[in-house]
């Protein structure tokens, strides 16, 4: 048997079934569909394969031939390093691996940190249809999916577009249900701590400020409209923008926790952020839920583990992944079928990081 030399042409999948004495077919289910082949034949066919050179069927030329790359792609503006880092998106991504796992087919992460950068990413991932992870940069990504003519399924019930495939939560009720659990509690002195409303901005918001993205805009309006049910103002109501960092949060943490009348109160937008809030609060000897009380959004696995634990809205962040992978698989099945928007609910989880107020 001769493998192959350097400058020779590589071993086909037609030269493997001759060397092995197999068709065609065969050889192919040996890489393809082990399990319809005898033992002993899969065995002489992969031996005959590494004596002769052979590498397997190439990829490329499999999805050419089978129309499909048997992948899907989850897209986002975020950096990469961040489905891997922020609690949230690595509970998501788990579920997402794990359907995909379940249902046979490949993943590929798409990130870009620029327009230029979103296109060629996009264009190029070999992949029969995108989730896009729309936290920023929804319209962005929505573009350049619908350019490249794959279906796609977004991660956001922000929009109002109805033509778009979506799986989300209803970031308003959710928003609404935290700020009447503090409210409820006696709660009258508040401020927002929030994600970021516009790209790469941070600090306190002014009154009236456009917000571009969907997630932001909604829970703090739901925060707002509870607010205002309760007769707080809420233009008196700081917001205060952070990157999800502890650079941001601790510079409007340091900013509220200066001024005369301290806050009782914390809406955060986040899990990650009322973290970060409530261990600034803890370096320096402000009692929570004593003298402040905070509240976060999506009830990350951290929210439970926590000293004192987290009271979060708790989003069903598993099922998320699991919906989005399940409806691009059938939206790529058929891809002339209505657009679906599937909305998932959310509930207060409380611990013991809110309290009553105090009486000063």
């Amino acid at each position: 048997m001769v493998s192959q030399s350097d400058g020779e042409k590589p071993p086909t999948l037609g030269d493997l079934a001759k060397a092995a004495g197999v068709s065609k077919g065969t050889a192919s289910n040996v890489f393809n569909r082990p399990k319809l082949v005898r033992e002993e034949v899969r065995v002489r066919v992969l031996e005959t394969a590494r004596g002769i050179g052979y590498r397997g069927p190439d990829p490329m030329g499999r999805m050419l031939s089978a129309g499909r790359a048997n992948a899907i792609g989850v897209a986002t503006m975020e950096p990469l390093a961040y489905l891997f880092e922020d609690p949230f998106a690595r509970r998501l991504m788990a579920a997402i691996a794990q359907d995909c796992q379940a249902e046979g087919v490949g993943l590929s992460l798409v990130s870009a940190a620029g327009e230029d950068d979103l296109a060629w990413s996009m264009e190029s991932a070999l992949v029969d249809g995108f989730i896009l992870f729309c936290l920023t940069g929804a319209k962005r990504l929505i573009q350049r999916s619908r350019e490249r003519r794959l279906p796609f399924v977004a991660l956001d019930l922000g929009g109002d577009d109805e033509t778009l495939s979506v799986v989300g939560i209803d970031n308003v009720e959710g928003a609404r249900r935290a700020a009447r659990h503090l409210v409820d509690l006696g709660h009258r002195r508040f401020v927002i701590l929030a994600m970021e409303t516009t790209s790469n901005r941070f600090g306190q918001r002014e009154e009236g400020e456009a917000v571009e993205y969907h997630a932001s805009r909604n829970r703090l309006a739901g925060y707002r409209e509870v607010l205002a049910e309760a007769g707080i103002d809420p233009s008196t109501v700081p917001v205060f923008e952070t990157l999800s960092d502890d650079p941001t949060v601790h510079a409007a943490m340091e900013a509220l926790f200066s001024a005369d009348a301290r806050p009782t109160a914390i809406l955060a937008q986040s899990d990650r952020i009322a973290l970060i809030a409530l261990a600034w609060l803890k370096a320096r000897g402000i009692c929570v839920p004593g003298e402040v009380s905070l509240v976060g959004f999506d009830d990350v696995p951290e929210a439970s583990l926590s000293d004192p634990a987290l009271t979060t809205i708790s989003q069903p962040i598993e099922e998320i992944g699991r919906r989005a992978v399940r409806l691009l698989m059938k939206i790529s099945r058929t891809p002339h079928a209505a657009p679906r928007r599937e909305c998932l609910d959310t509930r207060l989880v409380v611990r013991g990081s809110s309290g009553p107020a105090s009486a000063g």
